[in-house]
């Protein structure tokens, strides 16, 4: 197994948050993994197991988290990483971890879409295991975090809030909770071409379908946010609560505050990734 000690994050009581929202809000924190996003869970798992069935690398498109985990776990298992990512829509945070832990990395013009499309390219022409979400290996990594929340909590909670690029992170808490299902409330940028929260930067999320079975399911919904209540969440969650977070992380907490809850709910808002991912974004929201 290759790791590099992911997974049991905290999962912090905010106070201060649930006197403004009215509900019992807890923040599944993880930047805390060693890469400094949730990535870092399913990555391990698609890894190994990529390297256990003879694999010399691997390939992945990416936002810039996945890509900065992708090439510290090819790096820990000794193969190869090669990480395509869009020209000039990547936070350089994440672009730098890439690099520093010695991923090829490949620009593309477009959207993410088109370093899918590259990225699948290259997986067959130089015989690479793709790790991106697609690969159930990711999602049965990812899934750990649903477990992990039950278990702090001690109970489902009542309502599951994450942002929504791709999808893949939805339904892996799907794949983790089981049967019993929360209900999940889903934060995405209105203008998704364009948001200033990067991760979350997906023009065409590739778990569309899934999401929408997850939420139909759960009873959920999903809330479009525009620009200033991403920033109003992300402020929020930095001063009340101490937590320095990357901007798409605030996503679940600003579509908490947008859709209707009961009183005295437990929410638990998953933070995705650290704020020092994204230094040009919360730079100039902490201006």
């Amino acid at each position: 197994m290759i790791t590099l000690g992911e997974g049991d994050t905290p999962l912090l009581p905010a106070p201060r948050l649930s006197g403004r929202l009215g509900v019992e809000v807890f923040l599944k924190w993880e930047g805390a993994n060693p890469t400094g996003s949730f990535k870092d869970r399913g990555m391990a798992l698609a890894v190994s197991r990529a390297l256990e069935r003879g694999a010399t690398g691997v390939v992945c498109a990416s936002t810039g988290n996945t890509a900065a985990s992708c090439a510290a776990y090819a790096a820990r298992a000794g193969m190869r990483a090669v990480v395509v990512v869009s020209a000039g829509a990547v936070a350089r945070g994440k672009l730098a971890q890439a690099r520093a832990l010695g991923a090829e990395v490949v620009q593309v013009a477009g959207t993410f879409t088109e370093a899918f499309r590259k990225a699948d390219e290259l997986a067959e022409s130089r015989d690479l295991v793709v790790v991106n979400s697609t690969n159930p290996d990711r999602i049965e990594g990812q899934s750990s975090a649903a477990r992990e929340v039950v278990e702090q909590l001690g109970r489902v909670p009542d309502i599951l809030a994450l942002p929504y690029g791709g999808g893949g992170n939805t339904v892996a808490y799907a794949v983790g909770f089981g049967e019993r299902l929360p209900r999940f409330v889903l934060g995405e940028a209105e203008s998704r071409a364009d948001t200033f929260a990067s991760a979350i930067r997906i023009v065409e999320p590739v778990h569309r379908l899934e999401v929408g079975g997850v939420l139909k399911r759960s009873g959920g919904t999903c809330v479009p946010l525009s620009e200033r209540q991403l920033e109003e969440a992300w402020r929020l969650i930095a001063r009340d609560e101490g937590v320095f977070c990357e901007p798409a992380s605030a996503a679940g907490v600003a579509a908490v505050a947008a859709s209707v809850t009961a009183a005295g709910q437990t929410v638990v808002c998953v933070l995705t990734g650290h704020g020092l991912k994204d230094p040009d974004a919360t730079g100039r929201l902490a201006a």
